[in-house]
């Protein structure tokens, strides 16, 4: 009897992070059918980073704090890890199962500038790239929640290019040391005022950058409330995870971050996306389904709901690709709002690392002030390796016949969109002879644009209804 009772009592303190947030609501009235998402349950045990000898004073490492408070709740089962207000420098923090990673309002996490804390070596021999500063791998229940600020320290670790930025902001760059190459047109954070390099040469470092949080093969993952922001490379990546939740985060850097993709889903299934804010220099919300065989070993991005986001720069508000080999299928877009992205809509890919996607429903989709196009299909993201040269020349590529991978954006249905400024309403270009945008419906949708409504090339088989163009 004690024994069921002490079960009971352990139950009852296990909690969802999210309280009692019922995500169902999010999946009425689907054009396509997909199970609703559930919140991670975390046991109720708490720690605070402090009790572990954490000092949030902007200075002090606290790396050996996270991964203590980390381990005495793994052997409690799990619980949550409390970071209060402060500035909480750090390394590497590797998430276990059942933890909840909870920063307070005014708490700041932000990645050291010491590059070489998260460059991991396995019998004398360092990584070719450097690990995310907050990483899980094969892991259950695990979240991150709160309204603080994970911060990446990106100015340490991205290149510049000097047409991209200010005489101001470009002198701020030349203060911390560095390296400008190329006749002064690009600035590398080799060299750096008392920092020191992890590569030697500027090129092979920029290479090593590592994105900020990566949650690779989890099942049950939960962001939610905070911030993410200034990645030396991609921020918030979960890949091949199943069970993932973001909702009402914030992820930001700045416009010209090279490679600076916002949320990245890889090869994941059962996600649920949601009340989220981007402002990010490259893509915003961007699915990927991996390349070649390996994408298609991962399989596919499948049963994926984007809802009630607003993404302001980015070089595309939601992307499909480059990479799907492995596929995309039934990924419903409804009630977003893009203000400033470079393109609206993006589908992107190319011969390598192509796959094809299935039942993916776009609508009430409301865009101001993009830069190139509103909707845009491009498949010539072309790997040298595919193509030959036409007639022994040197200026057109085409691509050999048996090349493997070609891009298959199908069944894509989009309805609803009103776009308000934008250079090209709706462009695709294909790849010459091969079927690689068809099925695909455009209706009900209206477009105020400076340049051509729509600039299709090589016969794609796209319908389009009831749906103006409108020259500005």
């Amino acid at each position: 009897m004690k024994k069921i009772f002490l079960s009971l009592f352990a139950a009852m303190l296990a909690v969802s992070v999210a309280g009692a947030k019922d995500y169902g609501v999010y999946y009425r009235n689907l054009p396509v059918g997909m199970p609703v998402v559930t919140a991670p349950v975390i046991p109720a045990n708490a720690v605070n980073i402090k009790d572990y000898g954490g000092v949030g004073d902007g200075r002090t490492l606290n790396t050996e704090a996270f991964r203590k408070a980390i381990s005495a709740l793994e052997k409690k089962g799990g619980g949550r890890l409390t970071v209060p207000a402060g500035v909480w420098m750090c390394g590497l923090i590797s998430l276990k199962d059942n933890i909840d990673l909870h920063l307070e309002r005014n708490a700041i996490l932000m990645a050291s500038p010491d590059k070489s804390l998260f460059v991991k070596v396995k019998d004398g021999k360092k990584d070719s790239k450097c690990t995310p500063m907050i990483s899980a791998s094969k892991r259950k229940n695990i979240s991150i929640t709160g309204e603080g600020v994970i911060d990446g320290n990106g100015a340490y670790w991205r290149p510049v290019k000097r047409s991209k930025v200010s005489d101001v902001e470009w002198k701020e760059f030349l203060n911390m040391g560095g390296t400008v190459v190329e006749d002064g047109k690009l600035w590398f954070p080799f060299n750096l005022k008392g920092c020191g390099n992890i590569a030697d040469t500027p090129e092979e470092q920029e290479k090593m950058r590592n994105h900020l949080v990566r949650i690779t093969d989890c099942e049950n993952v939960l962001v939610e409330g905070v911030t993410i922001q200034n990645s030396p490379k991609f921020h918030l990546i979960p890949t091949r995870c199943k069970n993932v939740i973001v909702d009402g985060v914030t992820i930001r850097c700045p416009w010209n971050a090279q490679n600076g993709d916002a949320l990245d889903i890889s090869c994941c299934k059962n996600v649920l996306i949601v009340n989220n804010m981007i402002d990010a220099g490259d893509d915003g919300i961007c699915m990927k389904g991996g390349a070649g065989e390996q994408g298609v070993e991962y399989g596919p991005c499948e049963n994926i709901l984007i809802e009630n986001n607003a993404v302001f720069h980015a070089h595309g508000g939601f992307v499909i690709g480059s990479e799907y080999s492995g596929g995309m299928k039934n990924i419903v877009v409804r009630n977003n709002r893009f203000c400033g992205t470079d393109t609206g809509l993006r589908f992107k890919s190319g011969i390598g690392r192509g796959g094809k996607t299935e039942g993916i429903y776009i609508s009430d989709i409301y865009m101001t002030d993009i830069k190139d196009e509103a909707i845009v299909f491009e498949c010539t993201y072309m790997d040298k390796k595919y193509s030959v040269k036409a007639d022994g020349g040197d200026k057109q590529a085409v691509v050999r016949k048996d090349a493997p991978f070609v891009p298959e954006f199908s069944d894509i249905h989009i309805s609803g969109v009103l776009c308000r400024n934008v250079k090209t309403a709706v462009s695709v270009t294909g790849l010459p002879g091969m079927n690689c945008v068809h099925d695909v419906t455009i209706d009900r949708s209206t477009f105020y644009y400076t340049k051509e409504a729509k600039e299709i090339k090589d016969n794609p088989e796209i319908t389009i209804t009831n749906t103006e163009f409108i020259g500005i």
